[in-house]
């Protein structure tokens, strides 16, 4: 088998695995990892929102649905992790997420961009 291939397919495992054994030779608790590694994913998400913006001249819902999603499942983590866990904030957290990700289905199906491409076809 080709290096470079394998290397291309397998990337996310590869670097998932570096992560890991960083993780463990760090002594790093896991769950602070995973919420510095949602952190991450939540500063991503907020620059991926702001070079659309810059790019566009428009905010995509989809874009701040998702940075909301992220940061509100990184909060209950922590408090998952916590020794007394507030459970009704956790299942209100749940169910806000869960609104979240019914509007972001629906601002995905209902896309303004999806229209717009279905009205240049006709």
């Amino acid at each position: 088998m080709n290096i470079r291939k394998f290397l291309k397919d397998q990337y996310q495992f590869i670097i998932g695995f570096i992560i890991f054994i960083g993780i463990v030779l760090g002594d790093v608790e896991f769950y602070k990892a995973v919420i510095v590694l949602l952190e991450f994913i939540v500063i991503l998400e907020i620059v991926k929102m702001i070079g659309d913006f810059l790019e566009k001249n428009k905010l995509s819902l989809r874009f701040i649905l998702d940075v909301f999603i992220v940061f509100l499942t990184r909060d209950i983590l922590i408090l998952v992790t916590k020794p007394h866990m507030d459970k009704q904030k956790i299942v209100f957290l749940i169910l806000v997420i869960f609104v979240f990700f019914i509007f972001r289905y629906l601002s995905v199906k209902y896309s303004p961009t999806l229209f717009k491409k279905n009205n240049h076809r006709k």
